[in-house]
């Protein structure tokens, strides 16, 4: 009996170890690079340049091969036809397909065909989205490794690929990278994805896509620091075909530049600085940025109205904001030096008088009070009350000025028959 047990002994293990050593072979087919470039590669060179056909195959590959470990190979691979090197060359030894991106043709329907082949993988196996736009955040560094068709074609798919939703615009981080900055790159490749962005959705789409980021207001950064004007920016973007480009970072650029000027404006008031100096700085301010004084007049007016802790009692409130204004109407006065300006102005505390209920009479005595401290003037109150009004409280607002504007029009007329009369 020991015999036999001594016989059986040996063979368990042999028995075991064999298999074991096949399971750990065929694990390691499965894992390697190579071997997973090579099926890919072999299964492309089937498909030719059918696009659908290449979705299908990608499709159903993804049930037998491991995209999961694999997806910056699979997707090298997609987009350069290999595995890449750092730096974005192709490896040498490896082999190659044609049925990729920068081997295909350079025009947006070939680029959009490609898009779909993405958006389908990416849809079947949700796991690889994160995968992906690693990719493109490594090709993007990648760019000045490759040829400028294939830059552009690069560009062109992952501004279809931004539009579609399938790639978030953090992605565009690394245009930032200061060597592709410097370089001339990143503006160039920035033209041709958003030309392919916008053609696909618009501009407003666009905005909101940045905005969500954070990046709205760092587009001037794909410009070296000496460049980042809006001029700069404007010119290059307008000269390349994208008007609304320009328009939106201007636009970006302006409200910027009023958010600045309210917050430095709330600060030197709560500091009291002289009016002089004041007005000094926000004329500064509205050369340097392009404010037009409509726009100043509504700044200021803001920042006049919030420095205050009002009343709740619609009783006081009106006498606390007549003392308050009277003290800062020279301020204002400086800045109605239009008839649209002044308009602009009464269409503002029409606004707030409304949107602030405790307001609602005191908005007779603030245009009075104003047009006696010479912020306002006849024909801009005449104007407002004929035709210019918002809809917001109009008939308590027209009935409140009804005698004042009776009042303005005799005068009005007063005056002309006396200037006829000295004539």
């Amino acid at each position: 009996r020991v015999s036999f047990m001594n016989n059986q002994k040996p063979q368990k293990p042999t028995l075991s170890g064999q298999r074991f050593k096949t399971r750990k072979r065929d694990e390691k087919e499965r894992f390697d690079p190579t071997q997973f470039q090579d099926c890919i590669i072999q299964g492309l060179s089937e498909t030719g340049t059918d696009l659908e056909a290449v979705a299908k195959f990608l499709d159903a590959s993804g049930a037998k091969l491991d995209y999961r470990r694999y997806a910056e190979t699979l997707f090298d691979i997609l987009v350069a036809g290999g595995m890449l090197a750092p730096g974005g060359t192709l490896a040498d030894d490896m082999t190659r397909t044609n049925v990729c991106v920068f081997a295909a043709q350079e025009d947006l329907e070939t680029m959009q065909a490609f898009a779909q082949v993405f958006n389908k993988l990416i849809r079947r196996y949700k796991y690889l989205e994160k995968g992906f736009e690693d990719e493109v955040k490594k090709l993007l560094l990648f760019l000045k490794g490759f040829s400028e068709s294939e830059r552009n074609k690069l560009a062109m798919l992952t501004g279809i690929l931004l539009a579609n939703g399938t790639l978030n615009a953090s992605i565009l981080n690394s245009l930032y990278n200061e060597n592709l900055v410097k370089e001339g790159v990143s503006a160039a490749f920035a033209v041709k994805l958003f030309k392919s962005w916008i053609n696909e959705k618009d501009i407003n789409a666009v905005a909101v896509s940045l905005r969500k980021v954070n990046m709205d207001n760092r587009l001037m950064e794909l410009f070296p620091a000496n460049k980042q004007s809006v001029e700069h920016f404007s010119k290059y973007f307008t000269e390349a075909g994208l008007k609304e480009l320009s328009e939106y970072v201007r636009n970006q650029q302006s409200i910027g530049a009023r958010k600045e000027l309210q917050k430095e404006l709330q600060e030197q008031m709560s500091r009291g600085d002289p009016f002089k100096d004041i007005i000094l700085y926000v004329k500064e301010e509205m050369k340097k940025n392009n404010i037009s004084e409509q726009t100043v007049v509504t700044i200021i007016w803001s920042s006049v109205m919030s420095t205050v802790e009002w009343n709740k009692k619609e009783e006081l409130v009106a006498e606390q904001a007549i003392k308050h204004l009277k003290q800062y109407s020279p301020l204002l006065a400086a800045f109605t030096t239009q008839g649209q300006s002044e308009l602009t102005l009464l269409l503002k505390i029409q606004e707030y008088c409304y949107d602030n209920i405790h307001f609602m009479k005191a908005f007779q005595k603030i245009v009075v009070l104003f047009y006696k401290a010479e912020v306002l003037s006849e024909e801009p109150i005449l104007k407002w009350y004929k035709d210019a009004h918002l809809a917001k409280g109009k008939s308590v607002f027209l009935e409140q000025m009804k005698k004042f504007v009776e009042w303005l029009k005799n005068a009005e007329e007063g005056k002309q028959q006396l200037s006829s009369h000295v004539e």
